[in-house]
């Protein structure tokens, strides 16, 4: 099977990208660009700050190490995270983490 089409990523081997938001950067683990529907993990440099955004068709977060709050919910390594549509929240860490997250469509910064 062509590595392009295949099912398994290496993440290991997959390059961070800077994100907008200074302190955060992403691996994309799966993006269907019709949709917008992606599943990434993303890193959160210690004391960085996302700010609010909307999620038009929602978001899954699984905190795989470190500390991340979003809304009002802290979470620590092995916690998830289910944001309905339509969930705003702003989102920020302490000490850093890395988090594994998956949008059915891709946010919405609000200003």
């Amino acid at each position: 099977m062509a590595a392009a089409s295949s099912p398994v990523v290496h993440s290991a081997t997959a390059s961070w990208t800077a994100s907008a938001v200074p302190g955060v950067s992403v691996k994309v683990l799966r993006r269907n660009k019709a949709t917008g529907e992606s599943t990434s993990l993303v890193r959160f440099d210690p004391g960085t700050r996302f700010p609010a955004h909307n999620h038009p068709a929602g978001e899954e977060i699984f905190v795989l190490e470190g500390d991340f709050t979003v809304g009002g919910h802290r979470m620590t390594a092995g916690d998830y995270l289910y944001t309905p549509p339509d969930g705003k929240h702003a989102a920020s860490t302490e000490g850093g983490c890395l988090v594994l997250v998956t949008l059915p469509k891709p946010v919405e910064i609000l200003t």
